[in-house]
């Protein structure tokens, strides 16, 4: 019998750091939305390469930051319940970065007792000097740890790291069924990919003060009809998604639905409308209601 290794992945880093690009670079499909804003994934999104002898569940998780409102601190606690189920943990740091910007979470890297992977990403955008002086600082600042420079982006060195992520995992049959890509239902990747288009056509708080949610979503052999609104915090910022005649809102629905006839492989209708929810950010009740807010 050909023994089967199965394991959780996780990665944590600060913002910005290619998190996202990493886990979709290794699962082969557009999981996580990536954009050049910060805090861009807010939930705890896993995803699962399957093969005949192993199972890898890859989890991607909101950038470390300090909490300012309820809803980062619902994010942060995903960040917190990385630690505690990973058979493999990968912090990712980019170059000429420091350290996490939390301390706490720096600490339990030190002291962890699962195999850590540090992947130094973007390393095609530096100097072969830049470069060693960044593996020497990150060798002295985590000597436990193990070291690997990438480019998540243009996949150098990725299948390297994947095959030795295979060999750190335990023996264990697979957790999840083998043809199942993720843990997240079709509604979510909508929510998502529409929320991708507002991170990166609107500027300041905008992004950060909207929430989307499927009312509707209806599958037919050809099409995929569906319906999604976008919630926003004040009535001010309703009128700014619309934009003029509704011009940037069709903006927003017209790229989204490109994106998921790509992603779902039919035709998709999306009809999108505007609604606003005040302070959902800061509402417990509203924040487990769209996922948040799970321990």
């Amino acid at each position: 019998m050909q023994k089967h290794k199965s394991g959780f992945v996780n990665i944590i880093g600060n913002p910005n750091v290619g998190k996202s690009t990493l886990m979709n670079a290794f699962v082969g499909e557009k999981l996580s939305i990536i954009t050049s804003k910060a805090q861009t994934t807010r939930h705890r999104i896993l995803g699962i390469v399957n093969g005949d002898d192993f199972q890898v569940i890859l989890s991607d998780t909101p950038g470390i930051i300090k909490p300012a409102y309820e809803l980062q601190s619902s994010m942060m606690n995903f960040v917190k319940s990385a630690f505690e189920d990973a058979d493999v943990l990968i912090y990712m740091v980019e170059i000429g970065e420091k350290a996490l910007k939390d301390e706490a979470f720096f600490e339990k890297i030190k002291n962890s007792k699962i195999p850590v992977l540090l992947l130094l990403n973007k390393v095609d955008t530096a100097t072969q000097e830049l470069l060693e002086e960044q593996v020497q600082y990150w060798q002295e600042m985590l000597p436990t740890v193990e070291l690997h420079p990438i480019s998540a982006l243009s996949n150098f060195n990725i299948k390297n790291v994947f095959e030795r992520i295979i060999e750190l995992l335990p023996e264990a049959p697979p957790y999840y069924p083998k043809d199942q890509l993720t843990d997240k239902p079709e509604r979510f990747f909508v929510n998502e990919t529409i929320r991708e288009k507002i991170l990166i056509h609107y500027k300041k708080e905008i992004p950060y003060s909207v929430e989307i949610e499927t009312e509707e979503f209806h599958e037919d052999e050809e099409i995929i009809r569906m319906r999604a609104v976008i919630m926003v915090e004040r009535d001010s910022q309703k009128g700014i998604i619309i934009g003029h005649k509704g011009s940037a809102l069709k903006r927003v629905g017209v790229e989204a639905r490109k994106d998921l006839e790509q992603f779902f492989g039919k035709q998709v209708h999306i009809e999108l409308y505007v609604k606003v929810n005040k302070n959902w950010r800061s509402d417990a009740r509203q924040l487990r209601r769209f996922g948040y807010n799970q321990n």
